[in-house]
C-alpha cells in the first residue's frame, strides 16, 4: 500500500512539472465556475435561524405565536435627562413618534403612553380614549395628572414609562409576511430614519432603539461587518506571516492564491446549495483562509528545504509532493471530519459553518497539490537558497533530545495539571444572554443597555395560561389564579414588569362602579366579567384590540413578564420557580410552561452540548481509525488520542481561570479543534515512526529526528492557525469571538502537548531499538527531508 502511494505521489509530481500551465488553468477555471454561485448568497436576519426546526422550545414558541400573534417588535426609547418628570415637549415627541410609527412597514400595532386606551366612567358610560392627546396644548397640571395615571397603571409602569416620566417608550409590533429577506431591514431603516429626524429636531432628548426586530437586524449587520473587516485583516496577517516564514515571493503568491481560490469555491458552493449565511457561518472564509494555509506551508517548506540541498526547482517540487502527499491528505481529511461533525449541532448556523468550512478545506487540499506546485513551477524563482546550519530545526532537535531524557517528569506534571484543569472546568458559568452576543461597537447592544438601564428589560418570558374551556377566561377561579400568579411574579426581584389580563379586568370593574377605587378588584361572577370584556373590546380602536392577549375562543390568556438583566442560569432558575408556583397553586388546566426567545436562548447551550456529544464521539472514533490506518499501528493510533484530547482539557481549564464564562460556542469548539490539532500529531508521529521503522533509530534519537525534520513546520503552522483564529477574537459577535479565542488557545495547547507530552508518551511505550545509529548522522543521511510534513 505504501509503495503504491509513493509511486502515485511520484507520478503526480512528474505530471505537475510536465503540464503546469494546463493543470493551473483547469484548476482556476473550475474554481471560477464554482465561485459564480456566490451571487446567490443570502443573509438570514431572523434569530430563529439559531434553532433547528425540531427544537422543542422553538416549536412551543411558534405554537404560542400562532395562537396569539407574532411579537416581533421595535421599541423606541425617549429619555429626558434634564427633566424631573414628563414634560410637554417629551409628551409631544412621543405622540408624534406614535403617529409616525404606524407607517412602519409591516407594523400591526403601536403602543405608547399617549395612545394607551385609558378607561374611566362618565355617569353610566364607559369611556375608552387615548391617555394623552394634543400634548402640547395640555396645561402643566393636566399633563402631570396624565403622567401620574401612566405611572400608576400596571400595564405601563416600567414598560412604556419609567423614571417618574423622564423615560418613555413607543412599542411597534410588526408582522412580517416572510416573503423576503429585505422585510426586517426595511422596517428597521424606516424607524432609524424616523428617530434620526427626531434627534435633529430635539437634541435635548436622548433616543435609543431596541426590540426583537433590532436583534434580528443586528445578527445580519454584525455578520456583514465581520466579513468586511476581519477577512481583510486576516489576509494582511497571512501575507506578512507567510513572507516572514518563507522569505519567498513566489511561495507567498502561490499560498495566497490557494486561499483565495479555496474560499471563493466554498462560498460559491454555498450559494449553489442555498445555505443562508448567519453571523456564525459568515466566518467560514476566515477559518478556511487560516486552515488552507497549513497544507501550503508544509509543501512550501519542504520545497525550500530541497532547494537548500541543491535541487533545481522542478526536482524540489517533485520531492515536496512526494514527502507531503500522504500527510497533507490525511490532515485535510481529519480536519474535514472534525468540521462535518458540526452537523450534529442543534443550532443550524454551526452545521452551516461546518459544511462551508469542510468544502473550503477540501478545495484547499486539492489546490495545494495541484494549483500550488503548478504555480511554483511557472513563477520564476531567483532566490538564492543557502544551507542552514543553526536554524530553528536544529534547535528543536536539541530540545527534543532534552524532552526525551526527562519524559517521566513531563508525564507526572501533565497528570497533575490535568487534574487541576478537571477541577477548574465545572466552575465555568454557562451564559447565553442574547444581548451580550454583541459587544459595545454594535448599536443594538448600546441602545439595549440604555433601554435596560432607563426604561425596561429586554428579556421577555411568555406564559399561555389555559382555563380548560371556551370562555373560561371569565371564570372567577381562573381570574383569581391568574391574579395570584401576577402578584407573586411582581414580588420576585428578577421581574421588571408583568402584563396580565387581570389588570384590565380589575380596572374595568372599578370603571363600571363609578371609578370606585375600593372596587379595583376582580368581578364576582363569570357573566359580569364576560360582559365587561365584551364592552371593552367593542370600544377599542382598530389595531389596539385584545387579540394578542386573549385567545379567539376566550379559553386562555397570555401573560408576559419582563426580566432584569440576568445570566442564563438565573433565568432558568427563575423559570423553574415560576412553573413550580403554577403547579402548586393553580388547577391543572392552568399549569403552563414558559416560552419565548429568552427561554429558547437560555437552553441553547444545553441543546447544543447534548447534540454535540454524539458529534464529538464520531469525530474521535473517525480520527482514531484514520490515525490507526495512517500509522499502521493500533498502539500508536490509540496513543494519539491522548495528545489530541488533552489540549481541550487544558483549554477549558485555562479558560475557567482566566474568563470563567462561556456561551454556545463552547459546545462546538471541541469537534472543530479536534480536527485541527490532530494535524500536528499526524506529522510528528509519522516522522517518529519513519525513524524507528526505516532507520532503526533509538526512541530518543527518533524523537530528535522528528523534531528536526518537522518541528519548524509544526511551529509555523501553529503560529498561523492560532493567529488566524485570534483574528476572530475581534469580532463584534461574541459567539465568533469566543470560538476564535477558544480554538486559538486549543491550538497553542496542542503545540505544547505535541512538543512535550507526545514525545514523553512515545518514550514510555517504546521498545529499545536493535540499532545504535546516532540521531544526528541519521538526520544528515537524508538532509533534504528536513522540515517537511
Amino acid at each position: 500500500m505504501n509503495h503504491f502511494i509513493s509511486n502515485l505521489a511520484l507520478r503526480w509530481g512528474q505530471c505537475v512539472t510536465r503540464y503546469p500551465w494546463l493543470l493551473l488553468i483547469v484548476s482556476v477555471l473550475i474554481c471560477i465556475a464554482l465561485a459564480i454561485g456566490a451571487k446567490g448568497l443570502t443573509f438570514s436576519n431572523d434569530y430563529r435561524a439559531f434553532f433547528s426546526p425540531e427544537n422543542p422550545e422553538l416549536v412551543a414558541f411558534e405554537n404560542f405565536q400562532d395562537k396569539y400573534s407574532k411579537n416581533d417588535n421595535i421599541l423606541i426609547v425617549v429619555h429626558d435627562e434634564q427633566s424631573q418628570g414628563l414634560t410637554p415637549n417629551h409628551a409631544k415627541v412621543v405622540e408624534q413618534l406614535t403617529e409616525q410609527a404606524w407607517k412602519t412597514p409591516f407594523a400591526s400595532r403601536v403602543d405608547s403612553i399617549t395612545n394607551f386606551q385609558h378607561t374611566y366612567a362618565e355617569q353610566d358610560d364607559l369611556i375608552v380614549a387615548d391617555l394623552i392627546k394634543n400634548a402640547e396644548q395640555l396645561s402643566w397640571p393636566a399633563l402631570q395628572e396624565k403622567a401620574g395615571i401612566a405611572l400608576d397603571e400596571p400595564l405601563l409602569a416600567n414598560r412604556l414609562i419609567a423614571n417618574n416620566g423622564r423615560t418613555s417608550g413607543i412599542n411597534i409590533t410588526v408582522q412580517y409576511p416572510g416573503e423576503s429577506l429585505a422585510e426586517v431591514p426595511k422596517a428597521v431603516n424606516y424607524v432609524r430614519d424616523l428617530v434620526a429626524q427626531m434627534k435633529q429636531q430635539h437634541p435635548e432628548l436622548t433616543f435609543a432603539i431596541s426590540g426583537i426586530s433590532m436583534l434580528n437586524n443586528a445578527f445580519s449587520e454584525a455578520g456583514q461587518t465581520d466579513a468586511q473587516t476581519l477577512t481583510p485583516i486576516m489576509y494582511l496577517v497571512l501575507i506578512v506571516v507567510m513572507y516572514m516564514s518563507l522569505r519567498s515571493i513566489p511561495g507567498t503568491i502561490a499560498a495566497v492564491g490557494v486561499v483565495i481560490l479555496a474560499s471563493a469555491a466554498a462560498m460559491g458552493l454555498t450559494g449553489y446549495i442555498g445555505i443562508e449565511l448567519t453571523p456564525i457561518s459568515i466566518t467560514a472564509p476566515t477559518i478556511i483562509l487560516t486552515l488552507a494555509i497549513a497544507d501550503s506551508i508544509h509543501v512550501l517548506l519542504s520545497y525550500a528545504s530541497a532547494r537548500r540541498e541543491g535541487m533545481d526547482k522542478l526536482a524540489a517540487i517533485k520531492e515536496s509532493l512526494r514527502v507531503n502527499f500522504v500527510a497533507v491528505s490525511i490532515t485535510s481529511i481529519t480536519t474535514i471530519v472534525g468540521f462535518l461533525t458540526l452537523n450534529m449541532s442543534d443550532a443550524p448556523p454551526f452545521a452551516d459553518l461546518g459544511n462551508i468550512t469542510a468544502m473550503g478545506i477540501a478545495a484547499a487540499w486539492l489546490l495545494s497539490l495541484v494549483f500550488l506546485p503548478c504555480l511554483l513551477a511557472i513563477l520564476p524563482d531567483k532566490k538564492t537558497y543557502k544551507k542552514k546550519r543553526n536554524g530553528l530545526n536544529v534547535w528543536l532537535g536539541r530540545f527534543g533530545n532534552q524532552v526525551a531524557k526527562k519524559y517521566r517528569m513531563i508525564i507526572a506534571a501533565t497528570v497533575l495539571l490535568s487534574i487541576g484543569c478537571g477541577l477548574a472546568i465545572p466552575q465555568i458559568e454557562l451564559n447565553d444572554e442574547f444581548v451580550n452576543y454583541f459587544d459595545q461597537r454594535v448599536e443594538f447592544r448600546r441602545d439595549t443597555d440604555f433601554t435596560m438601564e432607563h426604561l425596561t428589560g429586554i428579556y421577555v418570558v411568555e406564559f399561555d395560561i389555559q382555563s380548560g374551556e371556551s370562555g373560561g377566561v371569565s371564570k372567577p377561579e381562573y381570574q383569581q389564579g391568574l391574579a395570584d400568579f401576577t402578584t407573586w411574579l411582581r414580588q420576585q426581584p428578577e421581574v421588571v414588569h408583568v402584563y396580565s389580563y387581570t389588570d384590565i379586568i380589575k380596572r374595568l370593574n372599578k370603571n363600571m362602579h363609578q371609578d370606585n377605587e375600593a372596587l379595583y378588584r376582580l368581578p364576582d361572577n363569570r357573566q359580569l366579567a364576560a360582559q365587561y370584556l365584551l364592552l371593552y373590546e367593542m370600544s377599542l380602536p382598530f389595531g389596539l384590540d385584545l387579540t394578542d392577549r386573549v385567545s379567539m375562543d376566550k379559553s386562555a390568556s397570555r401573560l408576559s413578564l419582563t426580566l432584569d438583566n440576568l445570566s442564563t442560569a438565573e433565568i432558568q432558575a427563575f423559570i423553574e420557580r415560576a412553573e413550580g408556583w403554577l403547579q402548586s397553586n393553580t388547577p391543572a388546566a392552568m399549569h403552563a410552561k414558559a416560552t419565548g426567545a429568552t427561554v429558547m436562548f437560555s437552553h441553547i447551550f444545553q441543546r447544543n452540548a447534548q447534540s454535540m456529544l454524539s458529534g464529538n464521539a464520531i469525530a474521535i472514533i473517525a480520527i482514531c481509525l484514520i490515525m490507526i490506518l495512517t500509522l499502521r499501528s493500533l498502539k500508536y493510533g490509540f496513543l494519539s488520542l491522548i495528545p489530541n484530547t488533552i489540549p481541550m482539557l487544558f483549554t477549558f481549564g485555562v479558560w475557567a481561570l482566566l474568563v470563567g464564562q462561556v456561551g454556545v460556542a463552547a459546545a462546538t469548539v471541541t469537534s472543530t479543534s479536534l480536527g485541527i490539532i490532530v494535524d500536528n500529531t499526524v506529522h510528528f508521529l509519522s516522522k517518529y515512526l519513519r525513524a524507528r521503522r526505516e532507520r532503526g533509530l533509538t526512541p530518543q534519537a527518533a524523537i530528535e529526528y522528528a523534531f528536526t525534520t518537522v518541528g519548524e513546520a509544526i511551529f509555523v503552522t501553529t503560529l498561523i492557525l492560532a493567529g488566524g483564529f485570534m483574528v476572530l477574537a475581534y469580532s463584534t459577535f461574541m459567539i465568533n469571538a469566543q470560538m476564535g479565542m477558544l480554538t486559538a488557545l486549543a491550538i497553542v495547547m496542542a503545540l505544547i502537548i505535541d512538543f512535550l507530552l507526545l514525545p514523553a508518551l512515545l518514550m514510555l511505550v517504546a521498545r529499545p531499538s536493535t540499532s545504535s545509529q546516532p540521531s544526528l548522522s541519521a538526520i544528515k543521511e537524508n538532509p533534504h527531508e528536513a522540515i517537511n510534513s
